[in-house]
């Protein structure tokens, strides 16, 4: 059985900083891709970012570039997402997801659908 489990998140001034953690298991017969979503209240789930399989790439969001930084550890199937300078706007549920990797397929995805996994959510609020 597949879980993902995210943990770190929680209130934290403008400016101040939050790391994300996303504990993977049941995944380690397959390579995947990792991939931070966020959705704030009436609206619709967003990207943020991903990594490949062997942390050699990744990507980010406009909104999130040069703030954030994915990253992850195969061996404790963990991955991380390091937010800086979080402002009011970075306020909502961060989900992880798991995207199996499949040969001819993109790495990464900015669309949920296509994500096969994903972990329960954990809130993170920026108050201004």
């Amino acid at each position: 059985q597949v879980q993902l489990v995210e943990s770190g998140g929680g209130l934290v001034q403008a400016g101040g900083s939050l790391r994300l953690s996303c504990a993977a298991s049941g995944l380690t017969a397959s390579r995947y891709s990792m991939g931070w979503f966020r959705q704030a209240p009436g609206k619709e789930r967003e990207f943020v970012a991903a990594i490949s399989w062997s942390g050699s790439s990744t990507a980010y969001a406009d909104s999130v570039k040069g703030r954030f930084t994915i990253s992850r550890d195969n061996a404790k199937n963990t991955v991380y997402l390091q937010m800086n300078s979080l402002n009011p706007e970075d306020t909502a549920v961060y989900y992880c997801a798991a995207k199996i990797q499949v040969y001819g397929s993109r790495w990464y995805s900015v669309r949920p659908v296509d994500y096969d996994y994903w972990g329960q959510g954990t809130q993170v609020t920026v108050s201004s």
